[in-house]
């Protein structure tokens, strides 16, 4: 039934994402441009068709691969505190991209995803590859995520320095986090790299449970953790660049979304995934929403929108477990 009212939220604010913004079209007139009913002005149809739907249909599916990534990051870290974007993954999909818009700028758009998705696995398996040298623990990940993070984001200023001026703002601003460039071109892309890997995790829903009570209790379960840990990682990396190559650096949605998710259906993956992936585009559908609307006509980056709402959560967190 929780899922059921999430999904049903979730449905509402698709329909504002459609109803709100510069020139309000009546949710009527929404529904009609949607079905191709007779009648609806030619500038509300375009409107809702051309410009806001797309833009309203990446917001869902960003937000549900950042939450369903952030929701594997904190299994197989074991840390309420990870996320993709904390622990550097999404800053390694980032830094890729920054090669390709400033540097390159002739690629193929098909030829993005693939670049970010090698830029986040590179970060995770070198996060996880240091980590490693003393043992595994959450805080250690935390911290060497953290470190290179800081390091890709010097590379990419390094970038932003050095490269022609036009090429460097657009890619600050998509940088930001922003959906400005949505278009149903996109579409396939997102879906085609953020579906399967999400529904692989889906399906194996018990082995992040195993993973979440710790290596010794997955071995004893009979759980091949490193093969379990790295798929994890992959489909982590694979929804991470898949949303980093769509809209930039979107912050705290995979850090918030598994934890709101978890509060309303409990620890057990095959219901935590699929909420986290409604709670996060609820989420990212809410803050285009206020991108939108807080100074027009200006739209701000979305991801400044979420920072701005995160920051606190994470704060939040922090002392929440401040005697861990």
């Amino acid at each position: 039934m929780r899922i059921a009212g999430l999904a049903l939220i979730v449905s509402l604010a698709f329909v504002a994402a459609l109803v709100l913004g510069d020139q309000p079209v009546p949710p009527q007139e929404v529904l009609s441009a949607l079905f191709g009913a007779d009648g609806v002005p030619t500038p509300s149809r375009v409107i809702v068709n051309e410009l806001r739907l797309p833009r309203a249909v990446m917001a869902l599916l960003v937000g549900a691969a950042l939450a369903v990534a952030g929701a594997i990051a904190q299994a197989v870290m074991r840390n309420p505190l990870a996320d993709p974007g904390i622990v550097g993954i999404n800053a390694g999909a980032a830094l890729a991209a920054m090669v390709v818009v400033v540097q390159v700028g002739s690629l193929p758009e098909t030829a993005l995803p693939w670049l970010t998705f090698g830029g986040a696995l590179s970060m995770a398996a070198s996060i996880h590859a240091l980590a490693w040298r003393q043992g595994t623990t959450g805080t250690r990940i935390i911290l060497v995520g953290i470190g290179l993070s800081a390091l890709a984001g010097a590379g990419a200023s390094a970038i932003s320095v050095f490269g022609e001026p036009a090429a460097v703002q657009r890619a600050m601003v998509w940088l930001a986090g922003s959906l400005q460039g949505s278009r149903w071109e996109r579409v396939p892309h997102l879906l085609l790299w953020a579906v399967p890997p999400a529904l692989l995790v889906w399906a194996a829903a018990r082995e992040l449970d195993l993973i979440a009570l710790g290596d010794d209790v997955a071995r004893a379960r009979g759980q091949g953790v490193n093969l379990a840990r790295a798929t994890a990682i992959l489909a982590c990396a694979l929804l991470s660049g898949a949303a980093v190559a769509a809209a930039g650096l979107v912050a705290f949605v995979g850090l918030a979304a598994p934890h709101i998710a978890r509060a309303l259906v409990g620890p057990r993956h095959a219901r935590l995934i699929p909420a986290s992936a409604l709670v996060g585009a609820g989420l990212l559908l809410c803050a285009d929403i206020t991108a939108r609307a807080a100074a027009p006509p200006l739209r701000l980056p979305v991801g400044l929108v979420t920072a701005l709402l995160g920051a606190p959560f994470f704060a939040y967190l922090l002392w929440k477990r401040r005697n861990d």
